[in-house]
């Protein structure tokens, strides 16, 4: 699991926080650091997240308040927020509407607190179904694209080692170009020509066949999911 600084403290600095301009089509109303909007709706959806098990244990304030650091002076205010907040999950999907609603031109933004909230999830050595579930919708109600959640799902929880992603070795929101690349790499290797030329037992060219068809059908399903997606979109 990744280190909280890696991800969190870049936009949790607080006044020393600058957004990229890079990562925004249009500057946002404030920065996360400075805009009280944005620490209240992390702060509940970082509690909300807590409830989403079924229990809300005080020590998992702590969790939070490792990932996000509060600025000083204000940590009072936070932990009341937050011991208010975790009481229920209802409401969740108001904070996560309101954070898109002042950040949706920096989505990099968005993505860096889903993935913030997968860490808090994950660091406890388990995340529920009902977890799951909560962090999906959150990145749902932030519009981050299915395939982003995916990664970051993969990134803190691992993937399975059927998933058609990890057997091309691709990123699960790689380009389609990157997908077809790694795609005809992988075949291009693990072809059962190959085998047949370098002269190795039958043996070895059904290994190199079933390699060749897991690669394909990766692909294949790789290429069915997003063309789902993309009618799901329009």
């Amino acid at each position: 699991m990744k280190p909280a600084s890696s991800f969190w403290r870049k936009i949790a600095g607080l006044a020393a926080r600058k957004v990229d301009e890079a990562d925004c089509d249009v500057c946002p109303p404030g920065l996360p650091g400075e805009d009280p909007a944005f620490s209240t709706a992390v702060t509940a959806l970082g509690a909300k997240l807590a409830k989403a098990d079924g229990q809300a244990q005080s020590s998992e304030y702590d969790t939070f308040h490792a990932v996000f650091q509060a600025e000083p002076g204000s940590e009072g205010n936070i932990r009341r927020l937050y011991q208010l907040a975790r009481q229920t999950t209802r409401g969740f999907e108001g904070y996560a509407r309101r954070l898109r609603k002042r950040y949706g031109t920096c989505p990099q933004v968005l993505e860096d607190v889903l993935d913030g909230l997968f860490h808090i999830a994950a660091s406890d050595g388990v995340v529920t179904a009902d977890e799951l579930a909560y962090l999906e919708r959150v990145g749902e109600l932030f519009g981050l694209s299915p395939l982003t959640v995916r990664r970051l799902k993969a990134t803190h929880l691992g993937a399975a080692n059927d998933d058609p992603y990890v057997i091309l070795g691709v990123a699960a929101d790689a380009s389609d170009a990157e997908v077809r690349e790694a795609w005809r790499a992988q075949l291009s290797e693990a072809h059962p020509d190959r085998a047949r030329s370098r002269g190795l037992p039958a043996e070895f060219i059904e290994v190199a066949e079933a390699k060749a068809a897991a690669i394909n059908a990766a692909y294949d399903q790789i290429a069915r999911e997003r063309r789902s997606l993309s009618v799901d979109v329009a």
